[in-house]
């Protein structure tokens, strides 16, 4: 049905109406019988693209299925998301990423689109069917062996080389196994060693970065920085991009707002990798964010069954949901970013990292794509209000500003007043 949305904040900056034909896309004249939203007050955004979300199918449907978490996604403003290739089995080869992509669209909520393996079984020794992938009905683009780090140097030379002859990207979980060890399971600093967890420095995520663009200058290739941590890693990226190399970075949101003093309880929850770091580095990354070192906001939503979770902090699975508060939290963490700067960070730039030409806008004859806001809005987050199957919530009993009240998916309300639409 069209839809013609009425009194709306572009981008928090001009008042006008929005319409929708027949086939989802936007134009310029209101069409006929159309279904009507009153969006006064509300900010419209184009819809919001993730370009870092573990959804648990194949292999951890107790944990999340590609249905439900889509529908996390649909309630947080999100339109598309890059689903991680870390399943069981991974997604390593075309069939895989085509399986992925096809339960999405059956899902029919949000685009879903398979990020691909790096190294076959995310072993990180021998490549994995890249150019298959690439070239399958998947168009597979970003590749990662996210949970873990393609820590030889050769090989990740190799995959930058591979995936340039196709415009795509690598995307690392910057971690040198040799510096965080097996056990690692927060930042190395002054808590950990009171509460006597092994630490995890944050050279650790830095060295992998300096390395990274450096084989991006030498190769010509595109490198893209999963979860960006620490103020060094912030450095390394801003000296590299003043050096042209082709990198862009992400940041999470629990990054930008939760800071390791949290362990104190020992509350798995809190348990995420990489770690939460200190105040310092929580303050570089808000910068980064808003002066475009870090180029997206990805919320690396990450469920977990409860017996994953309820464990000592040392044994508990790494990971917290996000898809459902990710905005909110963009704009608790760092309320001075405009609304063009929110879509710039958690749209625009993520489709054209992704490369998803069809997301990232709200011109005349692009599908519709997109998200109303109440910016006004404080909620105090639930975790039992979750459409996730898993509850490990970081945000459970916090007040955050701004709420998603509408999301529409090519031209579909997909959800209404805050709940998934019938």
């Amino acid at each position: 049905m069209a839809l013609v949305i009425t009194g709306a904040s572009v981008l928090g900056e001009e008042t006008r109406d929005l319409y929708v034909d027949d086939a989802g896309r936007l134009v310029d004249e209101a069409p006929a019988g159309a279904d009507v939203i009153d969006a006064d007050g509300l900010v419209a955004l184009p819809g919001l693209v993730d370009l870092h979300t573990h959804l648990r199918e194949p292999g951890r449907e107790d944990a999340e299925t590609i249905l439900t978490g889509s529908r996390a996604a649909a309630v947080g403003g999100f339109t598309a998301v890059l689903a991680m290739a870390n399943t069981s089995p991974v997604t390593d080869t075309a069939e895989a990423a085509l399986r992925v992509l096809d339960l999405g669209r059956e899902a029919g909520v949000v685009d879903v689109q398979p990020v691909g393996a790096v190294t076959k079984g995310l072993a990180g020794q021998e490549l994995a069917e890249l150019g298959l992938m690439a070239r399958s009905r998947a168009a597979v683009r970003v590749f990662s062996d996210d949970g873990k780090c393609v820590h030889d140097a050769r090989v990740m030379r190799r995959a930058l080389e591979y995936v340039k002859a196709f415009g795509g990207v690598v995307s690392q979980h910057a971690q040198d196994p040799a510096l965080a060890g097996p056990t690692a399971c927060c930042h190395e600093g002054e808590v950990s060693g009171r509460l006597g967890l092994p630490g995890w420095p944050g050279i650790a995520e830095e060295v992998i970065v300096a390395r990274d663009v450096m084989l991006a200058r030498h190769t010509g290739s595109r490198v893209h920085i999963a979860h960006v941590s620490t103020a060094g890693s912030v450095e390394m990226i801003r000296w590299a991009k003043a050096q042209g190399i082709d990198v862009t970075a992400e940041v999470t949101p629990h990054h930008l707002l939760l800071t390791t003093d949290l362990l104190t309880g020992y509350d798995p929850t809190f348990k995420v990798n990489p770690p939460l770091r200190p105040t310092e580095d929580v303050e570089a990354l808000r910068v980064a964010l808003a002066d475009g070192t870090i180029d997206a906001v990805a919320t690396d939503h990450a469920p977990h069954a409860r017996h994953d979770k309820e464990h000592a902090f040392v044994d508990a699975a790494f990971g917290m949901l996000g898809l459902e508060t990710a905005l909110a939290v963009v704009r608790t963490a760092v309320p001075d970013l405009t609304w063009a700067q929110v879509a710039c960070v958690m749209s625009t730039n993520p489709a054209r990292i992704a490369g998803l030409p069809d997301h990232g806008s709200l011109d005349a004859g692009t599908p519709a794509h997109l998200v109303l806001v109440d910016p006004g809005a404080v909620v105090t987050i639930d975790r039992a209000d979750s459409v996730s199957l898993s509850s490990n919530n970081p945000w459970h009993g916090r007040s955050l500003t701004s709420r998603v009240v509408h999301t529409v998916y090519a031209g579909k309300v997909t959800v209404r007043d805050g709940v998934l639409a019938e």
